[in-house]
């Protein structure tokens, strides 16, 4: 009992750590969402669905073992070295997120320009910076916590910040699949928390999507990139115009 608790609350490590709602997982199940809190309140899993909402969240039952047993945390972010090592090589680079977004060899040698001899190298290279594990058959299995993240401001941020502003905005975002709201207000720090509690579910229905369409064939889905920003800000000039504050 104690082992099948401990399954159970790893698999809702994993669900929090990703912002998936009970409700999210009922609907990619085509189950009711009552169901599946019974499910997990009651332990009941067969082996059947336990394999079937792994396979939704890109993993397999032996990765919810393996984050049991391991004696350190698996990390949510890698170290700076490794990021460095990552922007210096960009096919490595391009592997690496390929597979962390659960892309296999096959998927990498049929969309990339790169030889399988190539891409097994590249993984072999991941492996030995302790980012993944390249497993029998050159199955991939990754190495990082489900939510894992970038470093804030790290060589990997630094990179898609550049891309971002030399490639990604270079769009009117009127095309089929684009589209970009951008609104500006005042708000209160009650109202900024709301809307930061609306992004972090939005980035979970993205993410839930994701890894419900990996089971689609690499054909029917493409490559996409959202992005969600919200900070205090007014455009340097505006801010540069402000009445100095009275002492």
């Amino acid at each position: 009992m104690a082992q099948a608790e401990s399954l159970v609350n790893a698999l809702k490590n994993v669900l929090k750590a990703r912002g998936i709602t009970y409700a999210q997982l009922a609907k990619s199940l085509g189950l009711s969402e009552a169901s599946i809190k019974r499910v997990f309140a009651e332990r009941s899993f067969t082996l059947e669905r336990l394999d079937q909402i792994c396979t939704l969240l890109g993993m397999q039952i032996s990765d919810l073992a393996r984050m049991i047993a391991a004696e350190q945390p698996v990390p949510t972010r890698l170290t700076v070295e490794q990021e460095k090592k990552l922007v210096a090589d960009p096919r490595l680079l391009l592997v690496a997120v390929h597979a962390l977004h659960q892309w296999s060899l096959e998927e990498m040698v049929e969309t990339f320009a790169l030889s399988r001899a190539d891409v097994i190298r590249l993984l072999a290279r991941l492996d030995k910076l302790g980012i993944l594990d390249l497993m029998p058959n050159n199955r991939i299995r990754v190495r990082v916590s489900p939510d894992f993240t970038w470093l804030p401001g790290g060589p990997i941020q630094q990179y898609f910040r550049d891309q971002l502003r030399n490639d990604f905005f270079n769009s009117h975002f009127d095309q089929p699949g684009e589209k970009m709201v951008m609104v500006s207000g005042t708000l209160s720090e009650q109202s900024n928390a709301a809307i930061q509690r609306a992004m972090n579910r939005l980035s979970a229905e993205f993410l839930a999507a994701h890894q419900q369409d990996l089971a689609l064939p690499l054909a029917r889905r493409t490559g996409s990139a959202m992005i969600v920003a919200l900070r205090p800000w007014s455009p340097r000039q505006f801010v540069e115009l402000r009445r100095p504050a009275e002492e």
